[in-house]
């Protein structure tokens, strides 16, 4: 009798490892959904990050352009007209 009532007071003891490990198993799917789900869209941060690197690169080719247009114009005005090369910012 003494040993039954050993076992049965240790069990909630025993137990408690074999329930959380059953509610890790239970909440895995659900985990790895959400991870899935982070991974495949883009968050408003990363999209404003990639939007700013986009346009940061759009206007160093537009400077660029700019620039070797200004030194073509310098050496030859006469058949410089104005500029018609690539503008950040607009689709083109």
């Amino acid at each position: 009798m003494r040993r039954v009532m050993i076992v049965v007071a240790a069990l909630p003891l025993l137990a408690g490892g074999c329930i959380s490990t059953a509610a890790s198993v239970v909440k895995a799917p659900f985990k790895v959904a959400g991870k899935a789900v982070d991974w495949t869209t883009t968050s408003q941060d990363e999209s404003d990050r990639n939007y700013g690197r986009k346009m940061r690169k759009a206007e160093a080719r537009e400077g660029r352009e700019r620039r070797d247009w200004v030194k073509r114009c310098r050496k030859n005005p006469e058949v410089c007209g104005s500029y018609d090369g690539y503008v950040a910012g607009r689709d083109n």
